[in-house]
C-alpha cells in the first residue's frame, strides 16, 4: 500500500486520550499499530464510543506485565517494533523493567515516546492530573484566573495537543533514524506542549511587555440569530474584514470605525451587532455573508457536524463495517498528495489479535498456548 508510514510497526502502551489520539494519526497514514493492554483492557474501553473514535484501525493484544513472562513477550515484540508509545506516570516503565535504557539494548533503532502530564522530571513529575489542571498551569485560563465564573472548554486540548506533539517527536525521531541507524527517547509533557502554545500570551509579560489585545474588537464573537441558532465573527482587528461585516448588515455607520476606537466601544457597537443579528435568523446571515471578505462561520451542536456540506465535500467521515453494523468514523485529515492513507476500519475488540501479534513475534504456537494458559497473555479464541 503506498501509505506514508506502510511498514511501520508501532507498539502502544498509552490510554485513554493522548496516546491514542497520536496512535491514531499514525495508523492514518499507514503505521501497523498493536494496542498491548493490560488484561481488563484501556480503563477508556468503559465508554465504548470513546473508545471506538480513537481506536479504529488498530489491533489489540492483551499481556499481564505484573507475570514475569508477559514482560519478556513484550520484550520479545520490541524486537520487531520501530516505534513504542506509553503513557504510564513517570518511573512506571523503569520499575516494570521496560524503561528506555532496557529496552534500546534489545533494539537499538526503536524509537520510545513517553506521554505524561508535566513530563520526566521537574518538580511536578509526581503529581496527578487531568487536562484541566495542566490547561490552568500553563495559562489557557488566564480569564478565568480574573473571573472564576467564566465556563471552561469541555475540549481536552492539552490531551490532543500532547498527541500531535507525540506524533511530531516520532516522525522526527524516525527520520533521525535513517542518518544515524539509532532510535532515540522522546520526553513528551501536556503540559509543556500547552506552555508552549501559549507563546504570544505569556511571553510578552515576561519581557515586561503588555499582552496582544485579544477580544477586544467587537467582530470577533459570538451572536444570537433571531432563530435560536448561532454565528461566529472572526474579525481579528482587520479594518478590512469590518467593513464589509457593517455594509452587508446595514450598519454603514460603523463601517468606517478604526479598530482602536472598536476596542474603546466594545460594549456599544457588540450591542450594535447584537441586536442586527437578533432581526434575522442565521440562514440568513449566511447567505449574506457567502462569498463575501466576512469572516464567518456557523455554530455547530455536536450532531451538526457531520452534515455539514464543507465536511461533506472533504470526505471528514466515513462509514465502515463493523461487527456491530456500519459505523461513523473521521478520517485522516492531512491532505497528503500523492499517498494513500490506510483503509478505515472498525475499532479492535480487547485482545482480538493476541495470537496473531505474538505469532508475528516469532512465538511458537505452543509458546503462544503457554502464554495464554498461565495468564500472561489473553485473547479470543482461534477462528
Amino acid at each position: 500500500m503506498n501509505a506514508p508510514l506502510a511498514g511501520l510497526r508501532v507498539l502502544s502502551l498509552a490510554e485513554q486520550y493522548p496516546g491514542p489520539y497520536a496512535t491514531l494519526i499514525l495508523s492514518d497514514l499507514g503505521a501497523d499499530v498493536v494496542l498491548v493492554e493490560r488484561p481488563g483492557g484501556d480503563p477508556a474501553r468503559i465508554y465504548p464510543q470513546f473508545f471506538e473514535a480513537l481506536n479504529r484501525n488498530k489491533r489489540s493484544a492483551t499481556l499481564n506485565f505484573k507475570l514475569p513472562a508477559g514482560r519478556e513477550a513484550f520484550k520479545r515484540l520490541v524486537r520487531g517494533a520501530d516505534v513504542l508509545l506509553e503513557g504510564y506516570r513517570p518511573g512506571t516503565m523503569a520499575r516494570l523493567g521496560l524503561d528506555y535504557e532496557t529496552l534500546s539494548a534489545i533494539n537499538p533503532r526503536l524509537v520510545y515516546a513517553s506521554i505524561s502530564g508535566y513530563g520526566q522530571d521537574g518538580p511536578y513529575r509526581d503529581r496527578t492530573g487531568h487536562d484541566i489542571s495542566y490547561a490552568s498551569t500553563a495559562g489557557l485560563f488566564f480569564p478565568q484566573a480574573r473571573d472564576p465564573a467564566i465556563p471552561v472548554s469541555p475540549v481536552a486540548v492539552g490531551d490532543l495537543s500532547s498527541g500531535m506533539f507525540a506524533v511530531i517527536g516520532v516522525q522526527t525521531a524516525l527520520l533521525a533514524r535513517e542518518r544515524t541507524d539509532r532510535g532515540t527517547y522522546i520526553d513528551v509533557s501536556m503540559f509543556d506542549g500547552l506552555v508552549s502554545w501559549m507563546s504570544v500570551f505569556v511571553v510578552p509579560p515576561m519581557n515586561g511587555d503588555p499582552p496582544p489585545p485579544l477580544g477586544s474588537d467587537p467582530g470577533y464573537g459570538i451572536y444570537a440569530c433571531k432563530d435560536g441558532k448561532a454565528i461566529s465573527l472572526s474579525v481579528a482587528h482587520e479594518d478590512w474584514f469590518w467593513q464589509p461585516l457593517c455594509e452587508r448588515m446595514g450598519l454603514t455607520d460603523l463601517a468606517a470605525i478604526p479598530r482602536d476606537e472598536r476596542a474603546a466601544r466594545e460594549t456599544e457597537l457588540r450591542g450594535r451587532l447584537g441586536q442586527a443579528f437578533a432581526t434575522r435568523e442565521r440562514a440568513h446571515w449566511e447567505q449574506l455573508f457567502q462569498g463575501s471578505e466576512v469572516p464567518f462561520g456557523p455554530v455547530h451542536d455536536l450532531g451538526d457536524v457531520g452534515h455539514d456540506p464543507h465536511v461533506k465535500a472533504r470526505g471528514l467521515f466515513t462509514r465502515v463495517p463493523t461487527p456491530a453494523g456500519e459505523r461513523w468514523f473521521t478520517r485522516q485529515p492531512l491532505g497528503l498528495r500523492g499517498y494513500e492513507t490506510a483503509p478505515t476500519r472498525g475499532c479492535p475488540a480487547l485482545g482480538e489479535h493476541t495470537r496473531e501479534v505474538l505469532r508475528e513475534g516469532g512465538f511458537t504456537p505452543a509458546e503462544v498456548d503457554a502464554l495464554l494458559a498461565d495468564g500472561a497473555a489473553s485473547g479470543a479464541a482461534p477462528a
